[in-house]
């Protein structure tokens, strides 16, 4: 009886302010999911009046996710060093200046390089968020804090689009363009102060030290790949081009040799070196980098073909895409209906499918209806790719880490989200680029615009062919349901 008494006095209670600091940690992921999107819409209007070249309408959305890529590995390790509640805070701070930085830029490099502080900070930010969720709630609550996620991330995907183009053309106090970033400075300072104020602090008392050196491989080797990627068709493709594309992959070779030597030293790597010896993992993440490739270069080169081959205006634009947002809003309801638990890898190869699907019926639209296809025509098409999207993101991030082991699942998920936003800045810069060449050889808007949706159909095939080096579930009792 002795015993037992004090155990029940020091019995861990879960954080007071739990469901508040959610709240904060949501408005942080809205901030950083709508500039994800803003500048596809606003990007035509903003090369017309601040001046560049065709790259830097690919910049704004290439140089955000590469940032975010290569700092999100490192982001979490530095919550663990430093301090979660610490991190964020400087996080949202640092984003939040960023973005007023974006919006107050006299040329294309101010904002290209304000765009990177974005993505940068933003990397430090949201893995912070994701840490204190785990600590905060007890394992009964954690569902239900982590489904919280799915209506606003629905939201913000829905909603990013059409308030940038809303933003654009309404030019609130003469601010056009620049408000799509100067509305994060209420939201910013918000979450910052409430952070201050609701956040617990927690850090690792056994975390190491960050590898600086992979940090220095890895960002190196992602921009000699895709610097080139964008900027070649602007210089005429010089020889340099290639030799900086080669080279990135020599850079990757020596990060990884690097990593394995880290790792066999007993030192803490950056990324576990173990995890690429898994066929599923590895698989996952090539996978992972053809599908969001494909999906963010479409999403850009469709809003400059709205744009600028139709003659939408941006909030025209933003209206339009909605089909493909409330297709993944109904494909991500129907995924976590039950299906995803059923079909497991199944739903990943039915995604990409419909998919394809979708992406063919908007190519041979735009063929048959020319110049004068309207939103309604493009919409079925749309709406198809959209609810493919959302049967194929429910349950591919669950089945791809199914593989990996629990001391490996902190690396494999921030190398998974990594290869997202990766993927994401080498889609805009393939796809628009080839847009971009396509026109400037004289192709129409409709035809260049149908060849980047026929590669976006290859990229699909590739995705669906690739899932089969997943596991059929992403945990071994779902197979009985």
């Amino acid at each position: 009886m002795t015993v037992t008494a004090p155990a029940a006095t020091t019995e861990v209670q879960p954080y007071r302010w739990r469901w508040v600091a959610l709240f904060v940690i949501l408005a942080a992921e809205v901030m950083d999911l709508l500039d994800a999107l803003v500048t596809t819409i606003a990007a035509p209007t903003i090369q017309r009046e601040l001046g560049g070249s065709d790259s830097l309408v690919q910049w704004l959305g290439a140089g955000y996710t590469l940032a975010m890529a290569v700092g999100l590995i490192t982001g979490g390790r530095l919550g663990d060093l430093f301090g979660r509640k610490r991190m964020f805070v400087i996080g949202a701070l640092g984003f939040t200046a960023a973005s007023l930085l974006c919006g107050v830029a006299a040329g294309p490099e101010m904002l290209i390089g304000s765009r990177v502080l974005q993505g940068l900070f933003g990397a430090v930010m949201i893995p912070q968020g994701l840490g204190l969720i785990k600590e905060m709630f007890p394992p009964r609550e954690l569902g239900k804090a982590f489904g919280m996620f799915g209506p606003v991330m629905t939201i913000s995907a829905v909603g990013g689009p059409v308030l940038a183009g809303w933003l654009v053309d309404a030019d609130f106090f003469g601010t056009g363009w620049r408000m799509i970033f100067l509305i994060n400075l209420p939201i910013g300072l918000a979450a910052a102060l409430a952070a201050i104020r609701f956040l617990p602090e927690y850090r690792l008392s056994n975390a190491t030290k960050l590898d600086l050196v992979g940090v220095a491989l890895v960002s190196v080797a992602a921009f000699l790949l895709i610097f080139p990627l964008i900027q070649g068709r602007d210089l005429g493709w010089p020889a340099w081009t290639f030799v900086s594309m080669a080279a990135s992959i020599v850079v990757f070779a020596v990060f990884g040799r690097y990593e394995s030597r880290r790792a066999g030293s007993g030192k803490d790597p950056l990324v576990t070196p173990g995890l690429f010896r898994k066929r599923a993992f590895t698989g996952g993440l090539v996978a992972g980098l053809a599908f969001f490739s494909g999906l963010m270069g479409f999403g850009l080169v469709f809003t400059l073909y709205a744009q600028l081959g139709l003659g939408f205006t941006p909030l025209q634009a933003g209206l339009t895409g909605l089909p493909q947002a409330i297709g993944g809003v109904i494909g991500f309801g129907l995924a976590m209906s039950g299906l995803q638990n059923r079909l497991g890898r199944g739903l990943v190869q039915i995604g990409t499918a419909v998919m394809a699907a979708g992406a063919a019926v908007l190519a041979l639209t735009i063929h048959w209806a020319g110049l004068d296809v309207g939103g309604w025509q493009l919409a079925p098409g749309l709406a198809l790719v959209g609810i493919g999207m959302g049967l194929t993101m429910a349950p591919f991030f669950d089945i791809v880490l199914a593989g990996v082991e629990p001391h490996e699942s902190g690396s494999a998920s921030g190398t998974l989200t990594a290869i997202q936003q990766l993927g994401g800045a080498l889609g805009t810069a393939v796809l628009g680029t080839l847009f971009f060449n396509l026109l400037a050889r004289q192709w129409s808007f409709g035809s260049a615009m149908q060849v980047t949706v026929w590669v976006e159909v290859g990229l699909l095939a590739l995705t669906f062919a690739l899932s089969y080096l997943l596991p059929r579930r992403a945990r071994p009792e779902q197979a009985g349901h």
